[in-house]
């Protein structure tokens, strides 16, 4: 087993992960049971993703009888910080406004979700910047082809109604 975890997580890993911390402390059959209402796997495909995930080591494993037990050796939380940090790294630093409102956009909030967001920007315009500098390698973005021009946004935009939109300037 890997001593390090490898925090990368695929789409069906993330099916499985999401009853495992849904439910605690599961069985491969009870995360099949659940999974077959939203999935059309063969109960060895559900567990060659569990097997993965042990792996992984993001699953714990421990035996009841003949049984084998699940449980999740990570937060939920840390593994979604962990993808958003990732995701964020790889593009433009120019666009990560426009990707957050592009997330926002396209969520369903709370009225609290909604206030929670709120006082978080209020806080960030103490310390924002007039434009963010971009953090490309020249080829990497169009943000190079624009110097000195206002190309604050990695020449990406998103509408007020969440639509993306790249402008070839």
């Amino acid at each position: 087993m890997n001593t390090e975890m490898d925090s990368k997580v695929t789409e069906a890993e993330w099916e499985i992960m999401r009853v495992v911390w849904a439910q605690n402390k599961v069985t491969s059959k009870e995360i099949i049971e659940v999974l077959q209402q939203k999935k059309d796997w063969k109960p060895a495909t559900t567990k060659t993703f569990i097997g993965r995930l042990v792996h992984k080591g993001m699953l714990e494993t421990e035996t009841e009888g003949r049984k084998y037990i699940y449980s999740a050796k990570v937060k939920e939380a840390d593994i979604i910080r962990s993808s958003l940090n990732e995701l964020f790294a790889n593009i433009c630093s120019r666009d990560v406004g426009n990707t957050i409102a592009y997330l926002l956009s396209n969520a369903t909030l709370s009225f609290k979700d909604i206030d929670k967001l709120e006082k978080i920007l209020e806080r960030k315009k103490k310390d924002a910047v007039e434009e963010v500098p971009c953090n490309c390698v020249p080829g990497q973005c169009k943000c190079h082809e624009h110097e000195g021009s206002n190309c604050n946004s990695g020449c990406h935009s998103v509408s007020d109604t969440g639509q993306v939109s790249i402008n070839e300037q």
